[in-house]
């Protein structure tokens, strides 16, 4: 089993604390081996196997446990002494009314918890109420570049140069399960799209009640078709009603919620970099893997720019940034980067091809008057400059450079 680390870095210091753990993040993004890793850290740290209990609520062998109740009694079963015992329960969003059986855990038992689950509403108002103040979430994501880098040292003895390698990480992105076999094209995008029908019939449409399938699929093909520009809710049904198709704008909304609650996209505000306020309008939304471009929508080539723009973002949220989109004047910045008091600002582009295009990427981050790192990315391999303190990095220096 190969080491993420920085995940399992992320949850040490709150191993054997108070804290209910919540490892959230889009089905088969690893989650189940961060639990998996979990358990290998506390057996290194001395803890009893009989002291850790683990479920994958997927598995048919829970399936007369998925109601609160009858997990609580199937947990105080488990529970022989009054040591501490450690739960690790996977997918916890199956068990009804989960919050109740872990708020009574943590009042009749010493137990460490830790929960897996794959819809980022498991921390709503309602669990709130039930665990205030007691939970940690730790956000798992697909594979980045680097943790690409070390499966392909892991699982295959290929002679693939670093370009190679980008661009099969480019063009399969990082659900993990690919990257364990040598899968074509073809075969690795049914595996996504398999992927993908899992999270739309069980984190949206069962979770949310969407009775509309056909309507819901194209809200997701013009999200994914607008991944990299800013769009509102009114955008979508201003379009949808251009092809004839009337769409209320609650229901828009409604669905693009579903869509990030189940971690099929994540919503980016804007910033006002001059007002110093987030603007309510114009969101960008980026895809969770962008492997689910290509094996729900096909080729999508002349999407570079924003699909370069996904990849920048997913690294910026892996490293704890919170990301949003940059207004200065009327330009933008595609991302202005936060994490304890420091910032960067981010430009993405395919390729700086002439003036204009340099002028523009530059310009906008030259327009901001601090002093935070900026950078500018592209794929340009060779073009190496930087202008008055704005660094160009290729897209491959950006994802492996160590401190940003």
């Amino acid at each position: 089993m190969i080491l993420r680390s920085s995940y399992i870095e992320a949850l040490k210091p709150f191993i054997g604390k108070v804290q209910i753990k919540i490892i959230t993040g889009i089905r088969r993004s690893g989650k189940s081996t961060v639990l998996q890793l979990i358990q290998e850290e506390l057996l290194r740290r001395g803890v009893p196997i009989e002291q850790i209990v683990s479920i994958n609520f997927e598995s048919f062998m829970y399936a007369d446990i998925l109601e609160a109740p009858k997990l609580h009694q199937f947990i105080s079963n488990q529970i022989k002494t009054k040591q501490k015992y450690y739960l690790l329960l996977d997918e916890i969003q199956e068990v009804k009314n989960w919050e109740k059986a872990v708020n009574s855990f943590l009042v009749d038992f010493e137990v460490d918890i830790y929960l897996t689950g794959s819809n980022s509403h498991l921390l709503s108002s309602e669990l709130a109420t039930y665990l205030a103040g007691r939970y940690v979430e730790i956000p798992v994501y697909t594979l980045s570049y680097r943790e690409f880098l070390d499966f392909r040292k892991y699982y295959f003895s290929d002679s693939e140069n670093n370009g190679n390698l980008f661009l099969t990480y480019l063009r399969k992105g990082g659900f993990p399960v690919i990257h364990t076999g040598d899968y074509p094209d073809e075969s690795a995008y049914k595996v996504i799209y398999d992927i993908y029908s899992s999270v739309i019939l069980r984190d949206t449409i069962q979770r949310y009640k969407i009775r509309d399938v056909e309507l819901l699929e194209r809200v997701i093909r013009y999200a994914l078709d607008n991944i990299g520009n800013t769009f509102s809710g009114k955008n979508v049904a201003d379009y949808f009603k251009s092809q004839q198709r009337k769409i209320d704008l609650n229901t828009v909304y409604n669905y693009l919620n579903a869509l990030v609650g189940a971690f099929i996209l994540y919503r980016v505000p804007r910033y006002d970099l001059k007002g110093k306020e987030i603007l309510k309008t114009q969101e960008k939304f980026y895809v969770s893997d962008i492997s689910l471009i290509y094996a729900t929508m096909g080729n999508r080539d002349r999407m570079i720019g924003g699909i370069l723009e996904n990849i920048v973002f997913l690294e910026l949220k892996r490293r704890g940034y919170n990301v949003f989109v940059g207004k200065i004047g009327g330009n933008e910045v595609d991302f202005v980067a936060e994490i304890k008091g420091s910032k960067i600002y981010v430009q993405v582009a395919y390729k700086l091809e002439n003036e204009q295009t340099v002028k523009r990427e530059f310009g906008n981050l030259l327009s901001i008057d601090d002093q935070f790192p900026k950078y500018v990315i592209t794929m340009d391999e060779f073009w190496k400059d930087s202008i008055e303190g704005v660094r160009h990095l290729y897209i491959t220096e950006f994802l492996m450079k160590e401190n940003l």
